[in-house]
């Protein structure tokens, strides 16, 4: 493998017309530390780019959470021959003019986001995931069909070989992110591991709710039981039951994560086998393949 080169891109003008970046309200860090609430910081964002053709939602999605953090957002892409290479660094030089991110390397007392492309050469699975693996989050484009398999390969690298949590961003950006946060729970591990990994987001939140359903419910703490420790961080929530709609139970988790308002969806991934799943259909699959806010997934 090649060791990765850094790209060269212009400084981001302040001023340029491009998009349009929406500011959301969320609880200022400044303001949980005035008030003794120290959540894990979120200082290095990785953003997996492969193709233009789903980088523009995937890198306003993750460049509103380096904003939210004040990260460093590392884009990173990877491949074998080089052959979209040129593509990749002339969509990342348009974006980062016209978001408001300052193309730097990572710096730990910089109070504002940054932004930095890696070209590295190798297999992108085994790239990706290792790369991951020293990330706070992990962003990934949502699949799209005319690349769905390399989209959902690069997707379970980092879920299943990263031990990172992954934001799935929607096909169309976001205007916020993590306001409004359901909690998909159904007592399993991987369930769990993903509420660990949303706490600095569910302190930060307007509100929260936890989802949950009996045909969605595995071994292990129910919902109330979830309610009681999240209290017991200081951190109050409602609980609300969904029911499958057709006897899907993806759909009717969608559907009332949508009718709270919710912009960041928590959810544990493939409590079944992934192989099960991908053949005959489950949670995780409908989820991603139908979710239309960000989805925040840990196994």
């Amino acid at each position: 493998m090649g060791a990765p080169v850094a790209a060269t891109a212009t400084a981001p003008s302040t001023g340029g017309a491009g998009l349009e970046w929406q500011r959301q309200q969320c609880v200022p860090l400044a303001e949980l530390r005035s008030n003794g609430v120290k959540p894990m910081a979120i200082r290095k964002v990785l953003l997996p780019l492969q193709s233009a053709t789903t980088a523009e939602a995937a890198f306003s999605t993750a460049a509103t959470v380096a904003r939210l953090w004040s990260a460093h957002l590392a884009v990173l892409h990877v491949s074998v021959d080089g052959s979209r290479e040129k593509t990749i660094r002339e969509a990342f030089s348009r974006l980062v003019t016209e978001s408001d991110l300052l193309l730097a390397e990572p710096a730990p007392n910089l109070d504002r986001p940054t932004v930095g492309l890696t070209i590295a050469v190798g297999r992108e699975a085994d790239t990706v995931a290792y790369q991951a693996r020293l990330a706070d989050l992990i962003v990934v484009p949502h699949p799209v069909a005319d690349e769905l398999a390399s989209s959902t390969h690069a997707l379970h690298a980092v879920l299943f070989d990263s031990a990172q949590p992954v934001l799935i961003a929607p096909r169309i950006a976001p205007r916020s992110i993590g306001t409004h946060i359901c909690l998909g729970w159904n007592g399993t591990a991987e369930s769990a591991s993903a509420v660990l990994s949303a706490m600095p987001w569910l302190h930060r939140a307007q509100a929260r709710r936890i989802l949950w359903s009996e045909d969605y419910q595995r071994r292990g703490p129910l919902a109330p039981e979830l309610e009681e420790y999240l209290a017991e961080h200081g951190l109050t929530v409602d609980r609300a039951e969904f029911r499958p709609i057709n006897g899907v139970v993806g759909a009717g988790l969608l559907a009332a994560a949508n009718e709270f308002g919710c912009d960041l969806l928590v959810m544990g991934a493939y409590s079944h086998s992934r192989v099960r799943q991908l053949i005959l259909g489950g949670v995780t699959r409908h989820v991603l393949e139908h979710a239309t806010i960000p989805v925040l997934m840990h196994r």
